[in-house]
């Protein structure tokens, strides 16, 4: 009984921790579960068990598949093209989500919506329409496209390797379209004619223009008289001052950026910094610097600056932004950061970062071989260099491999598992993915998150807290009929998953429907198929996907506007799912 009640608060500590974001759910999860072993709640060996489940090795492979494919720039050329004859609001859509859900289905959805992004924006600037009418739009109908297909979305494949622990077959490639298709041809029609009224007309606070610029930025020149020629920013105390961030040296024409401590000050340069504008001026008061006016603001080509969201997994969360050595990391220097559509008036040094977060950053030519670092995601377009014949060629031949490979899992010819690992070695073979690149690839954060949940799945099974759950379920809605037992199942994987990621969701709810279907007498097969559907079916908060993540910022939204056209089709989605559920096994 003691078990019993200490994970029930553990776990509830666990969900608490993640709703408020305390820290990077990786560590939540891996904390919790280590709590568990040390406790005697499982052993070390129960522990360790997702690391060996089917589904997440899996998806460790689907990751690198995946990659390999979304470098060859033929899902951007796509994109590209779907967008060139796009006239208005409802042809865009119309154009643009019944594709993309189609993609999502065989492609990770993640690189999808940040490939399209900063795309969408771009036209839009260019039509003078409100990327808040596109942006959510694009997510969810790449969250719909995912359950189409086994591989559509992690979470299909923990199902799979969950369903063949359990002693079942595990579901057929297909199986989910049953499903999958209903509800995303309902949902497109859903976003594409009714999305417009309810998403707001919001103009982005574009922070890359130059009036805006202004109210980040001062320029201060460097004279004869200055007392600290020839001396570095640390000893001329530039790095220190209240409010203020030194980001850019501009000497003869030429950016340095980022700045180190150990930089040489010289007569003529001239100084970026950003911060608080009225202490900028203040620095007219020292000897030998001069503030510039604000209309000279400016940055070389060869320097940009760029919009970038900070990821859930991202090793600067929770740290000052002076505490995580960002210039040297990742060759960029921040200018301003937004959160929930406001910018911070802090100083930017002292910032403590959270998922989501926008930065603004001036960034070189180093950054743009780093920008899909796991950090975060660019959301402003970078002119890429180009793809070569033989990239492209590349990319075909993988979508080929993965389209036979297909062929041979639906017919039965091979499990989902071997498919993919004679796909990766194939590409390895072929060179057409390095060792570097799948080290890069691959999500680890996601496959360590699924991996502690199988074992903090295993502690609800062995302290009872699972068939407490099951049975309290049951009491609620078998009086109701069996509908209602589906429903309650959809509801409370539903608010798991905006609490936690998906994959994770799915695998605490798996040991609550076990004991469901072994209480009622019903088959798993449907019960997981609808943790599967529901776990993926993340519309009512902007942090319980990581592609709803990445259109926050970008389009401008606040957290009601995810609630707003969210809610409708969570409810869509919940209908549409149980009912087919019902009719196809029940």
């Amino acid at each position: 009984m003691i078990e019993f009640y200490f994970v029930m608060i553990a776990m509830s500590l666990m969900l608490m921790s993640l709703l408020f974001e305390i820290e990077r759910p990786e560590v939540i999860l891996a904390s919790t579960l280590m709590v568990f072993v040390l406790t005697g709640i499982i052993t070390p060996a129960e522990a360790i068990s997702g690391f060996s489940n089917e589904g997440m090795l899996t998806i460790g492979l689907l990751f690198i598949v995946a990659g390999t494919i979304q470098k060859s720039g033929i899902v951007d050329r796509a994109l590209q093209r779907l967008l060139k004859g796009a006239t208005s609001n409802h042809h865009i859509m119309a154009r643009l989500l019944p594709p993309i859900s189609l993609l999502s289905g065989f492609v990770n959805n993640t690189p999808i919506v940040i490939a399209a992004t900063p795309m969408v924006k771009k036209w839009c600037e260019d039509k003078g329409i409100s990327p808040s009418k596109f942006l959510i739009p694009l997510s969810y109908a790449t969250i719909l496209g995912g359950t189409i297909t086994l591989i559509g979305t992690s979470t299909n494949l923990v199902v799979h390797g969950l369903l063949i622990e359990n002693g079942h077959k595990g579901l057929s490639f297909f199986q989910l379209s049953a499903v999958g298709i209903p509800i995303t041809l309902i949902g497109l029609g859903y976003l594409i004619f009714c999305s417009s009224t309810l998403l707001p007309d919001r103009k982005v606070n574009v922070i890359m223009e130059s009036e805006a610029l202004r109210e980040f930025t001062g320029e201060v020149l460097v004279t004869r008289d200055f007392p600290y020629l020839n001396q570095s920013v640390k000893n001329a105390k530039l790095r220190s001052l209240k409010g203020l961030y030194l980001v850019s040296i501009l000497r003869d024409n030429t950016a340095i950026a980022p700045v180190s401590s150990t930089t040489l000050l010289h007569e003529g340069d001239l100084l970026l910094f950003t911060g608080d504008i009225s202490t900028i001026t203040e620095l007219q008061r020292v000897k030998g610097l001069e503030l510039q006016s604000s209309s000279g603001s400016h940055f070389p080509e060869d320097h940009r600056l760029i919009e970038a969201v900070v990821t859930h997994h991202s090793s600067l969360l929770f740290k000052k932004i002076k505490d995580t050595d960002f210039r040297s990391q990742h060759q960029a220097a921040v200018i301003a950061v937004h959160r929930q559509n406001h910018r911070l008036k802090a100083k930017i040094g002292d910032i403590i970062l959270k998922p989501g977060d926008i930065l603004l950053m001036i960034v070189g030519d180093e950054f743009s071989k780093k920008k899909r670092s796991t950090d975060f995601y660019s959301i402003t377009h970078l002119d890429e260099k180009l793809v070569t014949p033989k990239q492209i060629q590349k990319g075909w031949i993988a979508i080929g491999l993965l389209a036979v490979m297909i062929g041979l899992v639906t017919s039965g010819i091979l499990s989902m598992l071997t498919a993919m690992a004679i796909t990766t070695l194939l590409l390895f073979l072929f060179k057409f993915v390095s060792p570097g690149e799948i080290q890069n690839q691959i999500q680890w954060h996601v496959l360590l998150m699924i991996a502690c949940s199988f074992g903090i799945g295993l502690a609800l099974t062995n302290s009872g807290v699972a068939t407490s759950i099951a049975h309290f379920l049951m009491n609620l809605a078998s009086p109701y009929g069996l509908i209602a037992v589906l429903l309650s199942v959809y509801l409370l994987t539903n608010i798991f998953t905006e609490m936690m990621t998906n994959s994770a969701a799915a695998v605490l709810m798996f040991p609550i429907v076990v004991e469901v279907g072994k209480t009622m007498h019903i088959d798993l097969l449907p019960l997981a198929i609808i943790v599967a559907i529901s776990a993926s079916s993340s519309f009512m908060t902007p942090i319980g996907y990581q592609t709803n993540l990445i259109v926050y910022g970008a389009g401008g939204y606040r957290f009601k506007d995810f609630i707003k056209i969210g809610f409708p089709l969570t409810v869509i989605v919940m209908i549409v799912t149980v009912f087919s559920v019902w009719l196809m096994w029940f």
